[in-house]
């Protein structure tokens, strides 16, 4: 597959053109990659406008994913999210979505700012766990029935590898008239799979996918799949609208470059992947480590605080995510040998009989809308004097970004505490 956004920059950047224009370090080498780092000069296509190489990269992505519009983001994922929601709402005064509990506040984020109402969904497994939402058929259809919604949205896989049934949850969201809406940020190569299981074939309206977080792709580099006609049209200006007029060249050829490497033998290396993961999995399992079912490029592992990460650490291994119950690791086909060596060597035998927190939280009181929360006069206290106070804005840095408490809702002795099971110590209140 052909790179026109790659070929064009490399091409620029051996003519020893006398750059009048930005960015200012004028392709002299202080990191080492500016001399491919450029912006909309002529010939360099327009990201929000495109019409020529970007156009034409995109529309290879287009085919590899099998959508009917994919469109890049040099934003990363909480670009494309955000260009979803407002295609979604489409101008109406009054847009209702459906949302599992466990969204990134990129979502909420969209939704203050383009003031739709949220109804949440919550997972009806007794214990909470923060970054974990799943929804059955039966549950949705179910609030469905009691109340029409505009959309649904939900986000599969979720930051521990769990994954809705999406193929279902699409079905009856379209069979009640609502749009199905994904956040795949953490599954752009379910794509690729010996059978698919990206929402966009799978008969999703929208999706977003961050290519960074499983391709290799630079950070900040995304993709916003459309299924759905009538929001093509008007895609690059919902992106446009929450992106920098500036995008990253470098972003982009990454995107670009990634086309041809999915499309030169992906499959058999992620097969080659998976299966090494596989094994991995059950090296732990004979060492007494319980694993969690999870997408397949995730290694999930049930521990206790943080000594897990901590070995990995002291090993060389950095994980990508760890909070009291669980550490989740993250593989490619670009990861070595080496690293799953390394894994089982820093794990060892685990000596202990490791359970989850029996943490419970009844569903929340909400007092303000999002919008109304987010915009208002607001202050940072400490958690332990929260008690009775209204949140006025997420609290949770990423990893996850999925928070405890959404903006508008009253915080109460129970949400308290598993805030603080969290490690969060202080929180923005409204005044």
């Amino acid at each position: 597959m052909n790179t026109p956004i790659v070929d064009f920059v490399k091409k620029y950047a051996e003519n020893g053109v006398s750059r009048l224009h930005m960015p200012g370090h004028k392709g002299v080498s202080f990191l080492g990659c500016e001399n491919l780092d450029i912006t909309e000069i002529n010939g360099a296509d327009a990201l929000y406008q495109a019409q020529g190489i970007i156009a034409e990269s995109e529309k290879n992505a287009t085919s590899l994913f099998g959508s009917l519009g994919t469109f890049y983001s040099a934003g990363g994922s909480s670009q494309s999210i955000k260009a979803m929601m407002a295609l979604a709402k489409n101008g109406k005064q009054d847009f209702t979505v459906l949302a599992a509990r466990n969204v990134h506040k990129s979502f909420v984020y969209a939704c203050a700012l383009l003031d739709i109402k949220v109804r949440w969904l919550f997972d009806e497994n007794e214990n909470f766990s923060l970054c974990r939402c799943n929804i059955t058929p039966e549950q949705l259809e179910k609030e469905l029935k009691k109340e029409k919604a505009d959309a649904v949205y939900i986000t599969s896989p979720d930051y521990l590898g769990g994954m809705n049934d999406i193929t279902s949850l699409t079905e009856i969201a379209h069979k009640y008239e609502a749009l199905m809406l994904v956040d795949n940020a953490h599954g752009a190569y379910l794509r690729f799979l010996s059978e698919s299981l990206h929402p966009i074939n799978l008969g999703v309206d929208m999706c977003c996918d961050s290519a960074h977080k499983t391709l290799p792709v630079l950070t900040g580099g995304a993709y916003l799949h459309i299924n759905n006609e009538k929001f093509i049209k008007g895609a690059k200006s919902a992106l446009e609208m929450f992106g920098s007029t500036s995008p990253s060249y470098l972003i982009l050829q990454s995107l670009d470059m990634c086309n041809a490497y999915l499309s030169n033998g992906y499959k058999e290396k992620l097969q080659i992947c998976i299966k090494k993961i596989e094994n991995l999995k059950r090296e732990l399992g004979r060492n007494g480590w319980e694993t969690l079912e999870s997408d397949p490029l995730k290694l999930t592992v049930l521990t206790k605080g943080t000594d897990f990460a901590e070995k990995l650490r002291n090993s060389g291994v950095e994980c990508e995510y760890e909070d009291p119950d669980y550490t989740v690791m993250m593989f490619t086909p670009e990861t070595d040998d080496a690293t799953y060596k390394k894994v089982v060597d820093a794990a060892g035998k685990c000596a202990e009989n490791i359970t989850t927190a029996n943490l419970h939280m009844t569903v929340p009181e909400k007092v303000l809308s999002i919008r109304e929360s987010i915009f208002s006069d607001n202050e940072e206290i400490d958690l332990n004097d929260s008690v009775g106070h209204i949140v006025a804005d997420t609290s949770v840095g990423c990893p996850p970004a999925v928070s405890v408490l959404v903006a508008g809702e009253k915080i109460t002795a129970e949400a308290l505490k598993v805030m603080q099971y969290y490690g969060i110590y202080n929180i923005k209140v409204i005044k």
